[in-house]
């Protein structure tokens, strides 16, 4: 069966990951526009920059997670063959969907790290139109947290098909090399 320490391991890696990626939407980085001293430019000053790490951080822990499963299961196309049946079909299904859960909660973590370290540089002329501010729109690490929580709970059934189906194979190790027809006369 399923190795319940790898699986107890994976738990926690997710946890942290889906637990940076809440504490990222929650600190998000904030703007206001600023007038300079002489008030004849306006800038953009932001706040804390520390969702970027959680993001970054989080985007690391998952990843860590994925490889640890992938690892374990020799990425499903390397090893021993898979008894034919339920478990294997479950395990090819929940493979492909943990994958893209994987890859959308990565592209929404990074997307997300990316745009909060991004803060506008230029500055406008007080008569002009007010300099854009552009922030990390709210939702994107959040999105990034609920795909972190779809993909530890895919993984870990399809590690749990994988182990099931893997283990009850027992390959036919006949003695006769060639094709048997001793039976027919």
């Amino acid at each position: 069966m399923a190795s319940k320490l790898l699986l107890i391991i994976v738990f926690i890696f997710d946890l942290v990951a889906f637990g940076l990626a809440v504490a990222a939407e929650q600190r998000r980085s904030t703007a206001k526009i600023v007038p300079d001293r002489d008030e004849n430019y306006n800038y953009c000053v932001y706040d804390s920059d520390i969702a970027t790490g959680y993001g970054v951080g989080a985007f690391l822990f998952l990843m860590v997670s994925q490889i640890t499963i992938m690892v374990a299961s020799r990425c499903f196309c390397c090893g021993k063959p898979l008894k034919p049946g339920g478990s294997r079909a479950c395990a090819v299904v929940l493979f492909i969907i943990c994958w893209v859960c994987f890859i959308i909660s990565q592209a929404c973590l990074l997307a997300g790290s990316v745009e909060n370290a991004y803060h506008t540089k230029y500055r406008t002329l007080f008569v002009e139109n007010p300099p854009s501010c552009e922030t990390v729109r709210k939702g994107v690490f959040a999105a990034g947290a609920a795909f972190i929580f779809f993909t530890s709970i895919v993984s870990k059934f399809y590690y749990i098909n994988y182990s099931s189906a893997r283990e009850s194979f027992q390959p036919y190790l006949g003695g006769e090399t060639g094709v048997g027809m001793g039976t027919y006369k």
